[in-house]
Order: C-alpha cells, then structure tokens, then sequence
C-alpha cells in the first residue's frame, strides 16, 4: 500500500504564489509518474500537472508559465509551485501516484490523496 499526503494549500490573494508538497510513502515501490489534479466545484477534476520517475514534466496549458512541478526521487515527493495565482486556480488539489512492487514491476497502480485545498481571494 503506498499513503499519499498533500500539504500548502491555503488563502492567497489573487497574483500571489503557494507551493504545494504530495509525499508518497510505502514499502518495496518503484514510484512511477506522480499527478497533480485540481477540482473545483462543479467542474471535472483535471490533470494539471505531472513528473515521471526520470524527471520527464507536463504542465497544463491553462497554467503553463505560472506553475512549476518538481520532484525529489530519494524521498517520493513532488512539489507544484505555483505563481501568479488566479481566481480560476481556486480548487482541491489532488495529488495521485502511479507505481509498482518491487516484485511485480509489470503491474501498476496508482493512489490519490485526500488533496489540499486552494483558495484565491481579490
């Protein structure tokens, strides 16, 4: 079982910047691709960013050049920073991590947070 943990969701104003951490943890994983997802009310949860195990980025382009996504192998944490904050930006943000067993490394999962919430006010 991998436990995925959001952190630094908060109250910004708009134009302002909030960094965001998903650690991941668990026994015998290889750590695939790890996610970011936002979902605001009434809305589809959508993919906003992501890192690969070999630092591989995808920023979406409703964000791009405003987010950074980054992550630190050794520890199974992914990070979004995130700059000039939009009120469209207000939402939970869900971290979710695709990996394997060591044992089994043909299979793969993947496990989401319980996310961290992102509000923008003027």
């Amino acid at each position: 079982q991998v436990q995925v943990v959001e952190s630094g969701g908060g109250l910004v104003q708009a134009g302002g910047s909030l960094r965001l951490s998903c650690a991941a943890s668990g026994n015998n994983i290889v750590y695939n691709t790890m996610n970011w997802y936002r979902q605001a009310p009434g809305l589809q949860r959508e993919l906003v960013a992501s890192v690969t195990s070999r630092g591989t980025t995808y920023v979406a382009d409703s964000v791009k050049g405003r987010f950074t996504v980054s992550r630190d192998n050794a520890e199974a944490r992914m990070t979004l920073q995130m700059t000039n904050l939009k009120f469209e930006d207000a939402a939970e943000y869900y971290c979710n991590v695709e990996y394997s067993f060591m044992d089994s490394p043909w299979a793969e999962y993947n496990t989401w947070g319980r996310g961290t919430q992102v509000i923008v006010s003027s």
